[in-house]
């Protein structure tokens, strides 16, 4: 059954691959991104419902690509859950005044974000 469109932001090819393995099985359609200047690109383009979005990576990081996200009214309205390595509360406090709904830290269990992702959308597990 289709849960939605995710869109995964990261730079690590292997975090791509378990997300969209992860949240394929759980119905949701997934699309990728290596960095933030094709996330908003993708974000645009496709609409999705929801992004995933890794704070360090190359180009444009995931604090700069959520403020942008959240300043264009094409994409202001996408809820965004920070991915990062980025665990202190200054990281944190940051992701949420760049716009952030939620923040989730690395290693993380595809299963608690699974629950988080599910909880941003509104869907019942």
């Amino acid at each position: 059954m289709f849960q939605g469109k995710v869109l995964v932001v990261d730079d690590e090819v292997y975090i791509l691959h378990i997300l969209d393995f992860s949240l394929g099985a759980e119905g949701y359609e997934v699309i990728t991104a290596a960095d933030g200047e094709q996330a908003i690109e993708k974000a645009v383009a496709e609409k999705p419902d929801l992004i995933v979005l890794d704070v360090m990576m190359p180009r444009l990081d995931g604090y700069e690509t959520c403020r942008r996200l959240k300043e264009m009214p094409e994409t202001k309205h996408i809820p965004v859950l920070l991915l990062t390595a980025k665990g202190r509360d200054v990281d944190r406090k940051k992701g949420f005044e760049m716009g952030a709904n939620d923040y989730i830290t690395k290693p993380f269990s595809p299963n608690k974000l699974i629950t988080r992702v599910q909880e941003i959308l509104g869907i019942k597990s």
